[in-house]
């Protein structure tokens, strides 16, 4: 009979800083850069920023979550210790959806930098893979599988060398390009030839929210991770702050030695004639050794991060089952590895299966992007809602100012979703209206505990109004929409249904008589 087994406290506040940069540092500092320029000019420096200030606002929460409850899967665990298993089986789904594909998107990542050597990976005259170029894939995924089957050991101290070594080439990026840095890029062509929305824009579909999308994994393995309650903290905001500041200073350097003569026709063309930013702009200096360096870091780094998230979703999918809304099999962790094994091997299918299309980078990032902001937006209420039906728990990290703080950052999340635009809001709550509806139609086959279908209805409604709002808004705006609610008029209504559903996710929260904080026989 295969036994339950427990989580091992085997990672070091270094294992954990090193998870959070190196599932931020994958594929989106080697593609976002020539896109958001693209997308938004210079201005997209500040699209950056407003990217990290999002993510930090949301790891400064996560900080009191994770501390407070250090558990496996965390991201999927808390709505639903806050609102109940239907809020957990909704953000569950989303979550399982984003973290394996996302293991996809970065082989494909450095399935696409490779082809610069070998460009046989790509089918002739396109970046998507060929026959040769998916079994590379293939062959990367299993490597991931293996690296983390045998223990968490094995799996940090792959992630420690790798993470180590790719953080080289970016800072000799930034060295390499400040050399060459022509203020004027800056101005000539206006600071901000695509105004506001374009800044907007960049932050979803430019790839900037996909690349700081690295706090998940951090709290995925809380359960595994020693002294938590002051490792958890220190790892999530050294890992945004450091992140924020290298990304930064590689879009402006980007930006700054691009040269004139391909300005020509302002920043709109800039996304297709440096669609390998760092490597064609390392070309077009003359730095032949540094475009080598980029390939060989665009090939390591995406690895990297994939096997990160090989990590990290099985801890997901353990924090679903322990939901009590998906399958009991996903529970059982290895005796002797500490390892959830049957859903590391769901991991490794779901990641295969995300290749079959053989799509690009470019087009999953944005609803990739929007997937987790969205399962990142559901936080700030859980923090909420315990707050106020949960008052005496321990909570080692405490937000200050968790008032202002908790809409702010909800507000910044729907809005980086709403840029996504109408073609992935549209599918993408859609899809969650009918997983709602199938959930009730299946709730009496749920095991609940203590709480009612009736009362987990009650204190998700918020989330399913949520929903069918930014439906419509997001039809109407002027992301990818009618136009008939012009900028910034859809913003200022998206802001208020923001705070609308903030208040009312808060104060629906489950009582504190049927609260279940989840014993933590996991750990």
């Amino acid at each position: 009979m295969d036994q339950q087994g427990k989580f091992k406290r085997n990672l070091s506040i270094t294992d954990l800083t090193m998870i959070g940069l190196g599932a931020i540092f994958g594929s989106g500092w080697l593609f976002a850069a020539s896109h958001v320029a693209a997308m938004a000019g210079p201005a997209g420096i500040f699209s950056w920023l407003l990217g990290g200030t999002a993510v930090l606002l949301l790891g400064l929460i996560y900080c009191e979550l994770g501390a407070a409850l250090p558990r496996a899967g965390g991201i999927i665990r808390y709505p639903t210790f806050s609102h109940g298993p239907l809020l957990g089986y909704l953000m569950g789904l989303i979550t399982l959806i984003a973290f394996s594909s996302l293991i996809a998107i970065e082989v494909v990542a450095s399935r696409q930098y490779a082809a610069a050597w070998f460009p046989w990976l790509n089918k002739p005259d396109s970046s998507d893979a060929s026959l040769v170029g998916w079994l590379v894939q293939f062959l990367l995924l299993c490597v991931f599988f293996l690296l983390n089957y045998f223990s968490i050991r094995s799996f940090a101290r792959a992630n420690n060398v790798i993470s180590a070594f790719k953080f080289i080439v970016p800072m000799l990026v930034i060295a390499v390009l400040a050399l060459h840095f022509k203020p004027g890029n800056l101005v000539d062509h206006g600071f901000a030839p695509f105004g506001l929305g374009g800044v907007g824009a960049a932050v979803s579909a430019g790839g900037i929210i996909f690349a700081y999308l690295g706090l998940t994994p951090i709290i995925s393995v809380a359960s595994e991770v020693r002294n938590p309650q002051r490792t958890i903290p220190v790892a999530l905001l050294l890992s945004v702050a450091l992140s924020t500041v290298i990304y930064v200073l590689l879009q402006v350097v980007f930006l700054g030695s691009v040269p004139a003569s391909a300005l020509t026709g302002g920043w709109a063309p800039i996304g297709e004639e440096y669609s390998l930013p760092f490597r064609d702009i390392a070309l077009a200096l003359g730095a032949g050794w540094l475009a080598v360096l980029v390939v060989s870091d665009a090939i390591v780094s995406p690895s990297g991060t994939g096997n990160i998230y090989m990590n990290a979703t099985p801890r997901v999918i353990y924090g679903w089952a322990r939901t009590g809304t998906f399958f009991r099999l996903f529970t059982r962790i290895g005796v002797s590895s500490g390892i959830p094994r049957p859903a590391l091997w769901l991991t490794f299918a779901l990641s295969v299966f995300w290749t079959l299309p053989f799509p690009s980078w470019e087009a999953m990032i944005n609803v990739v992007s929007a997937a987790l902001m969205m399962s990142y937006a559901v936080a700030p209420v859980t923090a909420a809602a315990l707050r106020r039906n949960a008052p005496d728990l321990r909570r080692p990290f405490r937000v200050s100012g968790l008032g202002v703080l908790g809409p702010f950052a909800f507000v910044v999340a729907a809005l980086i979703v709403y840029w996504s635009g109408w073609t992935t809001v549209s599918w993408l709550f859609s899809l969650q209206v009918l997983l709602y509806l199938i959930y009730l139609a299946c709730g009496r086959f749920v095991p609940t505990g203590q709480l009612s279908l009736k009362r987990q209805v009650r204190s998700s409604l918020w989330l399913l109004g949520f929903y069918i709002l930014m439906v419509v808004i997001s039809c109407l705006g002027s992301f990818g929409g009618r136009g008939v609610l012009a900028h910034p008029w859809d913003t200022v209504a998206v802001v208020l249904i923001a705070l609308l559903v903030y208040y009312w996710g808060a104060a629906t929260g489950v009582p504190a008589e049927h609260l279940d904080l989840g014993a933590a026989d996991d750990q």
